[in-house]
């Protein structure tokens, strides 16, 4: 299986391929110099296999990358940071 996370920074979002194909979006907009997360889905026949955390992952890392931080609305990404403290100091003021 094939992974691959991009960020589609026009469209606010970062997008999870596996082999190819569209899987899962986690979706922010931009206040000030923190990423808001309200949205992360994974295709329904694709859950239960660790996609939803890799695509978390990555925009986490490329969000730290970036200078930014995260403000988790999305329960996916609050849960995600919860389990993972490493993340917990992207989180916005």
């Amino acid at each position: 299986m094939d992974l691959q996370i991009s960020h589609d920074e026009p469209n606010q979002r970062y997008e999870l391929l596996v082999d190819g194909q569209l899987t899962g979006v986690a979706e922010y907009r931009v206040v000030g110099t923190t990423r808001v997360f309200f949205h992360t889905e994974i295709e329904r026949a694709q859950r239960g296999r660790g996609l939803g955390d890799a695509l978390i992952r990555g925009a986490l890392d490329d969000t730290r990358a970036s200078g930014a931080h995260v403000a988790p609305q999305c329960w996916f990404v609050a849960q995600y940071i919860d389990e993972h403290p490493e993340y917990r100091d992207l989180l916005a003021a």
